[in-house]
């Protein structure tokens, strides 16, 4: 049953049948980097790992939440044990899942021997609530943020945002999903038991050593393309397998990864409906039959598999015809650009169970007039090209041997704050990649809406609220956003890029809203 219309691809999501094959071929062509590759895909299968739930408390008109960041070991591959560190268990965290006007109160306890932070990644949240740099929990302290539910449905997500270390405890296990319900969610007819017809996928990329313990920074190329890995997890699972029960599955997709991005797709070509991206819904379903997700993006996918058919999820190459692939000598300074993954492989279930009619309209987007911005911002995104980039901290932190990545020529400093904003205010981002490789660009405090990208408007699946934005080499992307409801002149919301080694090296700054 095809329950899907036939809206035309956007040009983010167009693939030739010869560029599907090529991508396909180099799947058997070993291409390898350092550290221990796990076979995927041919060898024994692994059920699915789904998170589970954090539904919180309600006391004193407050959902409480509690997280404890402890360390622990994964076996993540059979009889190897991998030290690792999570929330409320040994890797990754459980789902929170949140209303739409909640009070919410969490409680959070560092039991690691390190500091951190936890950073709510796509919520609209007061400066001292957002889990920034400077929201530092110490070994053996307590956090206590509190803050209402503001934004839309959607898919969200929360990791550790230490300063100059995220990289590094992101890539030992500390993220977790956010799921965020609101009426135009309950009635879009959409899959939504969790679990069963809804279903998380965290996608991650890792490396191991030969004793099983997780590989990071061991080269200066680690640093200089960030971390990428040879080894796909899905909810920490290897060589995971989903087998759907119903006929329609939801799958809400996060790009967990340090730095790789993924250029999403079913192996027998079938089209999939995109239905919401970073900010929640989009206004209706957009038909493809690939979506490139970058670090830190997220995207809700419907898939009909009612024809009963085996089919995998992978990621294909990234072509250097794809508008965010890199330029010059850089397109392939990876040679894991240049593989097909094997992602998910889904076996559905005999007997499907029926699924209900999803609504053509799912949310209604109203679309920021430019009108209302008072002023336009420039952000040059830059990188400085050479060897010395082992960091002092063992691959962590700054760079030996000078500063390399910028943001108008400038390197992330605490001490100093970029950019004095007025609540209230309604201002255009414009954002230009004067680098040799894509950088997703992200932004605290609220989600944006694109305008353009080089003068060029955004694609369908761009059309809907976004936190994160691809931006190419040689691109210039403009956004708007709106700075409304907190004040706060003596903290900041942090502006960056997602590639983690790239934002722990530099390319971050600093804002107010007073």
């Amino acid at each position: 049953m095809n329950r899907f219309s036939n809206d035309k691809n956007s040009h983010f999501s167009s693939l030739s049948r010869r560029q599907f094959l090529q991508s396909a071929s180099l799947y058997s062509a070993g291409i390898l980097i350092p550290g221990v590759a796990f076979a995927q895909g041919a060898q024994q299968r692994n059920p699915l790992k789904i998170p589970d739930q954090l539904l919180g408390t309600q006391r004193n008109g407050q959902s409480h939440y509690s997280l404890n960041v402890q360390a622990g070991t994964s076996e993540f591959i059979p009889g190897l044990r991998t030290p690792s560190v999570g929330y409320n268990g040994d890797y990754l965290g459980p789902t929170l899942r949140f209303k739409q006007d909640d009070n919410i109160s969490m409680h959070i306890r560092n039991q690691l021997e390190e500091s951190t932070t936890v950073h709510w990644h796509g919520l609209h949240v007061p400066a001292k609530a957002d889990g920034g740099p400077a929201q530092v929990i110490k070994s053996g302290d307590d956090w206590n943020p509190e803050f209402k539910i503001m934004q839309r449905g959607g898919t969200y997500w929360y990791h550790s945002h230490a300063l100059n270390r995220t990289g590094d405890q992101v890539y030992r296990g500390m993220s977790g999903l956010i799921i965020i319900d609101d009426e135009d969610n309950q009635q879009s007819g959409l899959p939504s038991e969790y679990g069963v017809d809804d279903i998380p996928l965290i996608v991650q990329d890792r490396q191991f050593n030969e004793d099983g313990t997780f590989r990071y920074i061991g080269t200066p190329r680690d640093i200089m393309t960030g971390m990428f890995g040879n080894t796909v997890l899905v909810n920490g699972t290897l060589s995971a397998e989903f087998n759907p029960k119903t006929e329609l599955v939801r799958f809400r997709l996060l790009n967990g990864s340090n730095a790789r991005t993924y250029s999403f797709a079913f192996d027998d070509q079938r089209t999939f409906k995109l239905v919401a991206s970073d900010g929640g819904l989009l206004s209706k379903g957009n038909d493809q039959s690939t979506l490139v997700l970058a670090p830190s993006e997220r995207a809700e996918i419907l898939v009909d598999f009612s024809d009963g058919n085996p089919v995998n999820l992978i990621s294909l190459s990234m072509p250097d015809s794809s508008p965010f692939s890199a330029r010059g000598m850089m397109s392939n300074m990876h040679p894991m650009n240049q593989e097909r993954m094997q992602i998910l492989a889904i076996e559905p279930q005999s007997n499907l169970s029926s699924s209900e009619t999803v609504r053509a309209e799912l949310s209604t987007i109203q679309r920021i007039d430019q009108a209302e911005a008072v002023r336009t911002r420039s952000f040059t995104l830059s990188m400085a090209m050479g060897m010395g980039m082992m960091g002092r901290r063992g691959g962590r932190g700054r760079m030996g041997g000078g500063e390399s990545f910028f943001i108008n020529g400038e390197v992330m400093d605490m001490n100093r704050v970029d950019a004095r904003i007025r609540m209230g205010d309604t201002e255009i981002w414009e954002v230009t990649n004067d680098s040799m490789m894509m950088h997703p660009f992200h932004v605290h405090f609220d989600q944006f809406q694109i305008l353009d990208r080089n003068g060029r408007p955004p694609s369908a699946e761009e059309m809907g609220f976004k936190d994160s934005v691809k931006i190419g080499p040689d691109e210039t992307v403009r956004f708007i956003m709106r700075f409304n409801d907190f004040s706060d002149a003596d903290t900041a919301y942090m502006y960056h890029c997602h590639i983690l080694e790239h934002e722990d090296n530099g390319m971050m700054g600093q804002f107010t809203v007073t």
